[in-house]
């Protein structure tokens, strides 16, 4: 950028990313002042742009400062400059934004309170101390409220509040931190909070002096938030608790908690970090490490998974039987103010009942919540879509994000590679949430739910057509998962005008995890889940796969045994561990006297004389334990009553009921999460497991992993009267250590250095550090979810990225008609 003779320069700068809404033209426009510079700024279809005039070491400081010093909230994925000529006007202006024309602006998330916003709070000077909509461009509503595009207030839920005087001069005051926040609002023009019966009628006195006091007395409170309603109740009142279960129909399901700080996080959770990865590179982010702390305070606001403090604090119904709280921080000033008045930690969790998705529209919310909560705590700024909490663990210094939600969506993933066309993928069954992806920006919608009944469906229809509006994408291309039955491959078999492509689930488990750290493979996969439907007709759940975005390979898999009974096995536990007892023993199994019988005895050596019939799990479900027996007995001929299954989620049943944990189960994972639970972290043995090939009918061997040797050493445990703990405990190792044996051969045979992990079964800790730790041991990179969840939750970032590669290899050999 030279300066010529004639003086000075002007610049084109034009800046892409998430740059509205996050305080970004009053930031250039400081910058402008400070460096002495004219020209102007303003919102774009494609984000920012910038004509910058003056000496041309300033104009290269201004973007400079624009590359590498953005506002927080902010997220600059490139900055363009081009030199134009000079027009000799003085001042430095924001200019109206330009119409919407179909680009691809970035929308932000909501922030959470900034620390400035706090203080007016709780400033008893300030105009808008105690007013609980205070915001400014740092924090606060951002894709909740937005309408349409550009980000500009008349396209929120704010354009019927029009600003009052002292608003208005601080939103057009460049010096101001409002300058161009477009929620801003104050007592005198903004939203008011007001208490109501379930009935809609209004609660005389301070509303959230009224709600403290009936959340002290023992009520259920329904609030609303930035993204939907939420349901409280006072942790520390068992009685409290437990009717909120009683009437959301949540029996187990631990609750989250909202807590005023972190020092009440403290005496609650452990905040220190876990031990570092012992060798090897452990990608997981870009060479950030998160604390816990940071986490918690940081603008985003999830929920972080924390291993509780021994002893009381909260009601034992908060988190029944399980040493791990779900703790969040307030995040809007209507939460800080309510932690601040009842004092004590408050049960905070979505306004729904069961598995519907969260309520978000007043009405909605009265008419599903009220025979829920006692008062609803409300406003009049309507939450234009939902956004139910992000949740996160913090896993050896990195973020793993379980749910995401709030705080980050819809902020773009960035592809590895460009997609040929737009495209529209539309995810899995369970923790369902729908992608739509142009260029390299791949847009993940906030979590769903599962997607069972019709109120999930609307949410999940209505996201994708307000995500096609508001970021202009008209899919060409539309992904879905192989399962034939699911809702959202219904959803997409039923689009006219498309290309479909059908992506199995456990490549699109894969596939998310390549995407999520910006490489295309190959590499091998573990993915271990609960279901997915494989090309075989079978239900594939612990896989090794080599893959790549385009395609993959089964290279290796879990024992197969069968669901007796289907899905009614997902939620009976004890009828897995029937079928793994009938796998591992044969027919001695199906008999209530733990004797061997007929021409089998003694085949499964050396766990053959073990005492199965004496098993608890055998007595306590005898009386349905016969029919069961006769599924598994009919083998291939029961057929759908009885699927094979390779799923490592069946495994983990198996065992939970073989130790006595659950035989039954009220929401998916809670088996499996007991074992972990229970494991003796002091254990480090585990059972050995064969790992043999197969020949398949064609092609390269396949690995399998001998679960059944697991069970036969849980079996031989239990007669032993070894401890749970311990039992428990060398599961995990046993199969983490075969997991990574099969993985290290696959990768040595296939001359590959790099796996990808993948699969709900990953958020088990305990689990994922073996197996990470003996894959470094082996010397292999490994690769982890860091912005997207590794369970169903990211499956539709997978079946874009896939969809994709498949365009753009059809495209260079000539690309069918839809």
């Amino acid at each position: 950028m030279a300066e010529d003779a004639t003086g000075p320069v002007r610049s084109l700068v034009r800046v892409r990313g998430v740059v509205q809404g996050v305080g970004f033209r009053p930031f250039v426009h400081a910058l402008a002042v400070r460096y002495g510079l004219a020209g102007l700024v303003g919102n774009d279809p494609g984000g920012v742009f910038i004509e910058a005039e003056g000496p041309v070491a300033a104009v290269s400081a201004l973007v400079e400062d624009v590359r590498h010093r953005a506002p927080a909230l902010a997220v600059v994925e490139r900055v363009e400059v081009t030199p134009i000529a000079p027009t000799g006007t003085a001042g430095f202006h924001i200019v109206p934004s330009l119409p919407y024309g179909g680009g691809r602006t970035l929308v932000p998330p909501d922030a959470a309170t900034c620390d400035a916003c706090l203080a007016e709070l709780n400033d008893p000077a300030d105009r808008r101390y105690r007013y609980p909509f205070v915001n400014c461009t740092g924090c606060g509503p951002r894709y909740t409220i937005v309408t349409a595009l550009p980000y500009d207030r008349p396209a929120t839920t704010m354009a019927g509040f029009p600003l009052c005087p002292a608003c208005r001069a601080e939103y057009e005051d460049p010096a101001d931190r409002r300058f161009h926040a477009q929620p801003v609002c104050c007592p005198a023009c903004g939203p008011v909070l007001s208490l109501v019966t379930p009935g809609g009628a209004a609660i005389p006195g301070d509303p959230v002096g009224a709600a403290a006091a009936l959340l002290a007395a023992g009520g259920i409170v329904a609030i609303k938030g930035l993204g939907g309603y939420h349901l409280a109740a006072d942790a520390t009142d068992e009685r409290a608790v437990a009717t909120l279960r009683a009437r959301k129909h949540r029996p187990h399901k631990p609750f989250a908690l909202m807590l005023p700080d972190l020092t009440a996080v403290s005496l609650l959770c452990h905040l220190d970090l876990p031990a570092p990865l012992t060798s090897g590179d452990h990608r997981s982010g870009d060479g950030f490490r998160d604390s816990v702390a940071g986490v918690l305070t940081g603008p985003r606001r999830p929920i972080v998974l924390l291993p509780r403090r021994p002893g009381g604090g909260v009601a034992p119904s908060v988190a029944p039987s399980d040493d791990v709280l779900g703790v969040m921080l307030p995040y809007t000033p209507l939460h800080h103010l309510l932690t601040g008045e009842v004092g004590r930690p408050l049960v905070l969790t979505s306004g729904n009942v069961a598995d519907e998705p969260i309520a978000h529209r007043d009405g909605d919310a009265l008419a599903r919540l009220g025979a829920v909560a006692d008062a609803f705590l409300t406003h009049d700024r309507p939450i234009h879509v939902p956004a139910d909490d992000s949740v996160v663990r913090v896993f050896r210094g990195t973020q793993v994000p379980v749910r995401r939600a709030r705080g980050h969506a819809p902020e773009p993933i960035t592809l590895p590679r460009p997609l040929p066309r737009p495209v529209l993928a539309c995810g899995a069954e369970l923790k369902s949430t729908f992608c739509l992806a142009t260029d390299r920006h791949a847009f993940l919608s906030p979590h769903i739910g599962d997607l069972e009944n019709y109120e999930t469906l609307r949410a999940f229809t209505g996201g994708i057509e307000h995500f096609r509006r508001l970021f202009g994408i008209d899919p060409a291309v539309v992904a879905h998962d192989l399962h034939p039955e699911y809702l959202s491959t219904k959803y997409a078999l039923g689009l006219p005008g498309v290309e479909t492509v059908a992506v199995q689930h456990h490549h699109a488990h894969i596939a998310s995890c390549l995407a999520d750290n910006g490489e295309t493979g190959p590499v091998v996969g573990i993915a271990l889940d609960g279901t997915g439907y494989g090309p075989d007709g079978t239900i594939w759940g612990g896989e090794l796969l080599v893959a790549d975005l385009a395609g993959f390979r089964r290279a290796g898999h879990l024992e197969p045994v069968r669901m007796p009974g289907g899905v009614t096995a997902i939620r009976q536990p004890w009828r897995m561990a029937a079928a793994y007892l009938h796998t591992a023993y044969g027919p001695a199994a199906d008999n209530d006297d733990g004797h061997s019988h007929g021409p089998t005895a003694g085949r499964h050596a050396p766990y053959g004389s073990a005492p199965v019939g004496g098993l608890g799990v055998v007595r306590r479900n005898a009386a349905r334990w016969p029919a069961v027996a006769a599924l598994l007995a009919a083998g291939p001929a029961a057929g759908a009553a009885a699927p094979l299954t390779s799923s490592a989620g069946r495994l983990f049943d198996a065992v939970s009921a073989l130790l006595g944990l659950h035989d039954t189960v009220t929401y998916e994972g809670q088996a499996a999460m007991e074992l972990e639970r229970r494991a003796d972290r002091t254990v480090r043995d585990g059972y050995p497991v064969s790992v043999t090939a197969t020949a398949p009918a064609a092609g390269e061997d396949v690995l399998v992993i001998r679960g059944t040797d697991l069970v036969r050493g849980v079996v031989e445990d239990l007669g032993r009267g070894v401890q749970p703990a311990v039992i428990a405990a060398r599961f995990h190792h046993g199969l983490a250590a075969a997991v990574v044996t099969a993985a290290a051969r696959v990768a040595a045979g296939a001359d590959l250095g790099t796996v990808a992990l993948s699969g709900g079964v990953f958020g088990n800790m305990l689990l994922l550090g073996a197996v990470a730790d003996g894959l470094a041991r082996a010397g292999l990179r490994v690769l982890l979810h860091r912005r997207v969840p590794g369970n169903d939750g990211g499956v539709s970032l997978g079946q874009a990225a896939v969809a994709g590669a498949l365009d753009a290899r059809r495209g260079a050999v000539g690309r069918p008609p839809p």
